[in-house]
C-alpha cells in the first residue's frame, strides 16, 4: 500500500524516536500530535512495521455509505420527465417523500451532477461599485461635505465638520461648526478660495442646502453669488 506524503513524514519522525535520535516530545511538536499519540504510534510501528502509520479505516467501505442500489433507483426516478429541471434541494425532498432515499441536498447534488442530471448555474458577479480614476492635477475637482460625529467623545458639545478635499492630491481644509448651514458652508468655501484659488469643479452632496426649493431660494442665491465671486479668482488647477 502506497504511503501519502503525510504518512512518510510521520514515519520519518517515528523512526527517529525508535532509533533514539529524537525525543518523543520533539517528535510530537514536529508532527502536531500529543506525546501519548506519538507513543501509541511507536508501538504500532514496532508491532506492524511501517504500515503501522496507515489509518486502520483506509480502504474500508464507510458504514454510512448508501447502498448503490438505492442510488441507482433514485437517479432513475430523477431522470424521468416529471423531475426535469429539479435542483438538488427539491430533488432531495421528493426522494425523501417517496421513501426511496433519505439523503441530504449535498449527496443528491453529487449524484445528479455525476449522472449529468444537474449542472450548477454560473453565478454572475454584480459590480456593486466602480471606482472612478482620480483627477490628475490639483484644483480640477474639489469635494465638499459635512460629517456629523461626537468628535469630543461626550466630553463636550457635539460638533459637525465641514470639509473640502482636493480629488487629485487629497489636500484638505476642515472647520468645526455648530450646525450645517449655508452660512458655515460659505465660510468654508471662502477659506478654500482665499487659500488655494478657484477649483475647476466643486462636488457637493444632495443636501437641501444645495438643492433648489422655494424655502431655500435666498440661501441658494447667496451660495451661487459666492460661486460667481469665485469665478473671478484664477483657477488653482495644476498648482503645486
Amino acid at each position: 500500500m502506497a504511503f501519502s506524503q503525510g504518512e512518510r513524514d510521520r514515519l520519518r519522525e517515528l523512526h527517529g524516536v525508535l532509533s533514539g535520535q529524537l525525543k518523543q516530545r520533539e517528535a510530537a511538536r514536529r508532527l502536531g500530535l500529543s506525546v501519548r499519540q506519538v507513543r501509541r504510534l511507536c508501538r504500532r510501528v514496532k508491532r506492524m512495521g511501517d504500515t503501522g502509520v496507515i489509518h486502520g479505516l483506509r480502504g474500508r467501505v464507510s458504514n454510512r455509505r448508501i447502498d448503490p442500489k438505492i442510488q441507482r433507483k433514485a437517479l432513475a426516478l430523477l431522470a424521468t420527465e416529471v423531475y426535469r429541471g429539479f435542483g438538488p434541494t427539491l430533488a432531495a425532498e421528493h426522494l425523501c417523500r417517496s421513501g426511496i432515499a433519505n439523503v441530504g441536498r449535498e449527496t443528491t447534488r453529487k449524484w445528479m451532477s455525476g449522472a449529468g442530471l444537474w449542472r450548477p448555474k454560473v453565478q454572475k458577479v454584480e459590480q456593486v461599485h466602480t471606482w472612478r480614476p482620480r483627477r490628475e492635477s490639483f484644483g480640477e475637482l474639489v469635494q465638499m461635505d459635512t460629517s456629523d460625529h461626537d468628535w469630543l467623545e461626550g466630553r463636550g458639545p457635539r460638533f459637525k465638520i465641514i470639509g473640502m478635499i482636493d480629488d487629485a492630491t487629497s489636500r484638505v481644509i476642515a472647520r468645526f461648526v455648530d450646525e450645517d448651514s449655508s452660512q458655515e458652508n460659505l465660510k468654508t468655501l471662502k477659506e478654500w478660495l482665499e487659500r488655494y484659488g478657484r477649483p475647476l469643479a466643486l462636488y457637493t452632496d444632495k443636501s437641501s442646502l444645495f438643492v433648489t426649493a422655494p424655502s431655500l431660494v435666498l440661501e441658494l442665491t447667496r451660495f451661487r453669488r459666492q460661486c460667481r465671486y469665485a469665478a473671478t479668482i484664477p483657477a488653482a488647477c495644476c498648482r503645486s
